[in-house]
């Protein structure tokens, strides 16, 4: 499984964040990781998890950032396709120093454009664009 592979099941498996209670939450990402096809080995399955904890543990500090960097908008009105995406990419350009910020938005765009609305490619895309700006 390739990292964009990877990427995607994580973010599928932060967007169950929205929908279930914390303490639920590990046994959603079991019975996720069981029931996918995509992940084949348990190395996969354990990478997927744990980058899926980190992100779910820095959530309130993702969510001041990304409220932070937006006008008219705020992380509780946002679609939870577009959240759940800015989470995962703020979480790889802030805290995940092997992915370029650069490869963060892209990847970003793309799942976001794939899963998300219409025009939530180029909404992602402008947030984590100011967001990016901030680390130069």
């Amino acid at each position: 499984m390739g990292r964009h592979e990877q990427r995607e099941q994580i973010f599928r498996l932060l967007f169950q964040v929205e929908f279930h209670a914390p303490e639920d939450m590990p046994k959603q990402m079991r019975l996720f990781l069981e029931d996918s096809e995509e992940v084949k080995t348990q190395q996969e399955a354990d990478l997927i998890e744990e980058k899926c904890q980190a992100v779910r543990e820095k959530i309130p500090e993702i969510d001041k950032l990304i409220d932070d960097n937006t006008e008219g908008w705020n992380t509780t009105r946002m679609g939870k396709v577009e959240l759940t995406v800015l989470r995962l990419a703020v979480y790889e350009m802030r805290y995940d120093e092997d992915i370029p910020a650069g490869v963060a938005i892209d990847e970003a765009v793309e799942i976001a454009k794939m899963y998300g609305q219409e025009n939530a490619g180029g909404f992602v895309n402008a947030i984590l664009g100011k967001i990016v700006k901030l680390g130069d």
